[in-house]
C-alpha cells in the first residue's frame, strides 16, 4: 500500500483543513460541506496521475489537437454519511465514474469499546474497475475494513483508492494490514494519536454532525 500523505505540503488544501479544524468556523455547517467537497476534489486530482490514459485525436473548429485522457472506469464509493461530500468533490473530477454507497458506523453498546456495524450497500460491479474509498476521517481504520469486507461480494478491483481528509497513524497502519498492496491512500493530514474513545487528536470532531446535523 502507498500512502500520499499532504500533511506537510504548502497549498491552499492547508487553508481549507484549518477550516474544519476551527471550532467556530465549524459552526457553518454548509462551509464545512463546502470545504470537505473541495478537498475531495484536490485529492482526486492529484489521485487522477495515477490513473491509465489513451491518447485521443480532439477535433477544434480550427484543426486537431493529440490529447492523453483519463480512462475513467471508476466507482466512487461514499462511506455514509459523512462522505458524501467528499464524495461529490471527488466525482465533481469524473464525470463518467460510477457511485456506490454503504452505511457503516460504530455502536457503542459496550462502553469499553465500539463495533463497526455495515447496514446498507449499494453498488455495481466492482470487477476490473478502479474503486475510490471516500471516508474523511480515517481514525482506527475498522471502518474501512468492514467496508472493504462487504464490497468483496461485488467483485475485484484492479485498484483501490482511498481519499480521507485527516486520519491516525494508527488508523494508517491498520488498513495497511488489510488492504491489498495495489491500494492507494490519499490523504490530506494525519495526526499524532487518538483518545480512550479512539478519536483522532486533535482531528476536528465528528465530521458527520458537523455536516448535517447531530444524530440521536
Amino acid at each position: 500500500m502507498i500512502v500520499h500523505d499532504f500533511t506537510s505540503q504548502k497549498s491552499v488544501l492547508q487553508k481549507f483543513i484549518a477550516q474544519l479544524r476551527d471550532q467556530e468556523i465549524q459552526k457553518d455547517s454548509l462551509r464545512f460541506r463546502i470545504n470537505i467537497e473541495r478537498i475531495g476534489h484536490i485529492l482526486a486530482y492529484e489521485m487522477s496521475q495515477k490513473l491509465p490514459y489513451t491518447q485521443t485525436t480532439i477535433t477544434t473548429p480550427l484543426g486537431t489537437k493529440d490529447m492523453f485522457l483519463p480512462e475513467e472506469n471508476l466507482v466512487v464509493a461514499a462511506i455514509l454519511r459523512a462522505g458524501l461530500p467528499l464524495q461529490q468533490g471527488v466525482i465533481s473530477c469524473f464525470d463518467n465514474a460510477e457511485q456506490a454507497f454503504i452505511s457503516a458506523y460504530r455502536d457503542h453498546s459496550d462502553p469499553d469499546t465500539f463495533e463497526v456495524i455495515v447496514k446498507y450497500l449499494a453498488s455495481p460491479s466492482l470487477d476490473d474497475k478502479t474503486l475510490i474509498l471516500c471516508d474523511p476521517m480515517l481514525a482506527t481504520g475498522h471502518t474501512l475494513e468492514n467496508v472493504y469486507l462487504a464490497l468483496k461480494e461485488y467483485g475485484t478491483p484492479d485498484s483501490i483508492h482511498i481519499i480521507s481528509v485527516i486520519g491516525s497513524q494508527d488508523g494508517i497502519q491498520h488498513i495497511q494490514d488489510i488492504f491489498p498492496e495495489n491500494t492507494h491512500v490519499w490523504i490530506a493530514a494525519i495526526d499524532e494519536s487518538l483518545n480512550d474513545k479512539k478519536y483522532i487528536i486533535p482531528g476536528l470532531g465528528d465530521a458527520g454532525d458537523l455536516s448535517y446535523g447531530m444524530k440521536l
